[in-house]
């Protein structure tokens, strides 16, 4: 849900260590050579980084205490009281999503010509997820195509492209099934905000397509009168050839039917969520809860802090208290645990992963996956 990342930026997390003999790829040439290294340790401790965490939280915390009048200790107790087997059930139906996620890269990838593992795409895409919790501006989509860079041959603006299309699919299905469970939730009459949800829905929709559209005839002819070097155009090209190249016919109602299993996993983890509360006084169906989840993954799009801290908060909870009438310290402890499950869970699982994991290293690629002899 981000804007698709420009081709010729290629920003490191980590400099990849030389390779052992042994490893299935070695990190291959790299298609911008104005890249600059830098760690994960050295972006966290950048001022940028540690503002867009803060003040989202701070406003965050404001907002709760002085506007909403949120009750510490009632949020703390209902917590202490939740059922801990369906908050094990939130839990385990949100990291069902990865494999997901995992499995539909990996189509993408191998419509293009990249071979890869379903294990290779989902440790890959786990880290980035990682990445986009501790930085703004949605790094983890470009610290996932790098490290793929460095695990195999393959072209970097080819895997922006699968990424981007990804992210297209995204959005596609987010808007479709956050609209059908959007008029089911409210079959008895939208309230004036969520008739302004369903529009900006139908708009994203219109939207994306007409930007598939422009980009599949126009885009290289746009780009061909423009003052640009050859370079650029040859960074397109490959841009371009991951998007287009990654959707067949033949895969795409697989690739749309797995989608929606992978956004009806976020609709049920907060579904799980409000059941393992068990609040006496609030109603929220699967419907709305999937309603309500995917407001929040939409929110996650806007880059000013990491996985939309604050901003994604604020509009969940606003959606539970204004649109289904939850008491705000109710809506409050609902988004808490949601969010300490998709978000809190990927900084400590992931950080764990991302001292082992041999992908940021740059040890190659499982046999399985070897990719094919790189063709641009």
């Amino acid at each position: 849900m981000s804007e698709p990342p420009v081709p010729d930026a290629t920003p490191t997390l980590d400099p990849p260590e030389p390779a052992d003999e042994s490893a299935v790829t070695a990190a291959p040439p790299v298609e911008d050579d104005s890249r600059a290294s830098i760690s994960l340790g050295s972006r966290l401790r950048q001022p940028r980084t540690i503002l867009s965490i803060a003040i989202p939280l701070i406003l965050l915390l404001l907002i709760f205490q002085f506007v909403l009048k949120v009750d510490a200790q009632e949020v703390a107790a209902a917590i202490s009281n939740a059922d801990p087997l369906l908050l094990l059930a939130a839990f385990a139906v949100f990291y069902i999503g990865f494999p997901l996620r995992g499995l539909r890269w990996a189509m993408l990838l191998r419509s293009t010509g990249q071979p890869i593992t379903v294990r290779d795409s989902t440790e890959i895409l786990y880290l980035s997820w990682l990445v986009n919790c501790l930085v703004p501006a949605k790094l983890g989509d470009l610290y996932r195509a790098y490290l793929l860079k460095i695990n195999s041959n393959a072209s970097l603006s080819r895997t922006f492209g699968t990424v981007f299309i990804e992210r297209i699919l995204d959005l596609f299905v987010i808007a479709i099934l956050g609209l059908l469970a959007g008029f089911w939730s409210f079959r008895t009459g939208l309230p004036p905000e969520i008739q302004f949800v369903a529009a900006l829905g139908v708009g994203v929709v219109i939207i994306l397509a007409l930007l598939l559209l422009t980009l599949r005839n126009f885009g290289r002819r746009i780009l061909v009168r423009l003052p640009l070097p050859e370079r650029v155009l040859d960074l397109y090209d490959k841009f371009e050839e991951g998007v287009f190249g990654a959707i067949t016919i033949r895969h795409l109602p697989p690739l749309i039917v797995l989608t929606g299993f992978i956004w009806a996993t976020e609709g049920l983890r907060l579904w799980f969520v409000v059941q393992a509360l068990g609040f006496d006084d609030v109603s929220l169906g699967l419907s709305g809860a999937v309603f309500v989840a995917l407001i929040g993954s939409l929110l996650t799009a806007v880059p000013f802090s990491p996985a939309g801290l604050g901003v994604v908060d604020a509009g969940m909870g606003a959606v539970l208290i204004l649109a289904y009438g939850i008491p705000a310290t109710e809506a409050a402890t609902i988004v808490l645990v949601d969010r300490v499950i998709s978000v809190f869970s990927i900084m400590v699982l992931g950080s764990i992963l991302y001292v082992f994991s041999g992908k940021r290293k740059g040890e190659g690629l499982s046999p399985v996956g070897r990719p094919a002899p790189a063709t641009g």
